[in-house]
C-alpha cells in the first residue's frame, strides 16, 4: 500500500462490473457456485422482483441485496469460499484488456489503485489480491460457518461509493484523481475525479504520466 500523504501521488478508482470486467460478475457467480435446483427453488420466491428488475421497474441497488439473501442465506461458507477462489481466476482471464492495461500503467507509475464495487467480497477479495490493489466493496455477514444472507454494510453503489472512498482517504492528498465507471451507479465516485472515464461514453482513456 502506498503512503497516503504524498501530494504528488495520483489515485485511480476502478469500478468492476461493466468496467474492469465487461459483464455482470454476480449473476455469473450465482450460477458457478450454486446448483441449478437451488437457484430455481430460491429464485421462485423473489420472481416478482426479478421480473420488475429486468423491466427496469426495480433498481439494481435494491435488487442485489435481495437476490444475494435469497440465494445465499444458510449456505456453508467453506463450500462457497473454495468455489469463489476458482471463479475469481476465471474472471481474471476475462478482464477488459484496455482497462487492465490502464490499471497496470497506474501501478507502474506508482499511483494508488482501489477497486470500488457494489458486488460482494466473497470473490472480489481474490481479484484485488491477485491484481495487487486495494478493495472497497460490499462485505457479507458470516456466522457459525454460514452465510446469513445479510450485508455488513450498505450496498456499495451510487453515493455509497463516494462515501466509502472519502472514509478511506483524503482527496486533497492527491494532485490527480482518476475514476473509471460504466453506469449511473458510478457517477458519485466519478465526481471525485479530475480525470473521469465512463465506458461507452468517452472515446479514449485518460493519458497517464509520472506523478499524474
Amino acid at each position: 500500500m502506498h503512503a497516503q500523504n504524498q501530494k504528488s501521488q495520483a489515485l485511480a478508482l476502478f469500478d468492476f462490473d461493466g468496467t474492469l470486467y465487461p459483464r455482470d460478475s454476480f449473476t455469473g457467480f450465482i450460477f458457478y457456485v450454486l446448483k441449478k435446483r437451488h437457484i430455481l427453488k430460491r429464485g421462485i420466491k423473489i420472481l416478482p422482483w426479478i421480473i420488475a428488475y429486468y423491466l427496469r421497474l426495480y433498481p439494481a441497488h435494491k435488487m442485489r441485496p435481495k437476490l444475494y439473501s435469497a440465494m445465499f442465506k444458510g449456505c456453508q461458507i467453506q463450500e462457497i469460499q473454495s468455489l469463489a477462489g476458482q471463479y475469481s481466476r476465471i474472471l481474471l482471464e476475462q478482464l477488459d484488456p484496455a482497462l487492465l492495461s490502464q490499471l497496470s500503467r497506474h501501478q507502474q507509475l506508482g499511483h494508488r489503485v482501489i477497486l470500488v464495487s457494489a458486488t460482494i467480497d466473497l470473490y472480489l477479495q481474490y481479484i484485488a489480491t491477485s491484481l495487487g490493489i486495494e478493495l472497497l466493496c460490499t462485505p457479507v455477514e458470516i456466522q457459525s460457518g454460514q452465510l446469513t444472507g445479510k450485508y455488513l454494510s450498505a450496498d456499495c453503489s451510487r453515493i455509497q461509493k463516494k462515501l466509502r472512498v472519502l472514509n478511506m482517504l483524503n482527496p486533497v492528498n492527491y494532485d490527480t484523481i482518476y475514476a473509471y465507471g460504466n453506469s449511473a451507479e458510478d457517477l458519485d465516485m466519478l465526481s471525485l475525479a479530475q480525470q473521469p472515464y465512463m465506458v461507452g461514453r468517452d472515446q479514449s482513456l485518460p493519458e497517464l504520466s509520472i506523478g499524474h
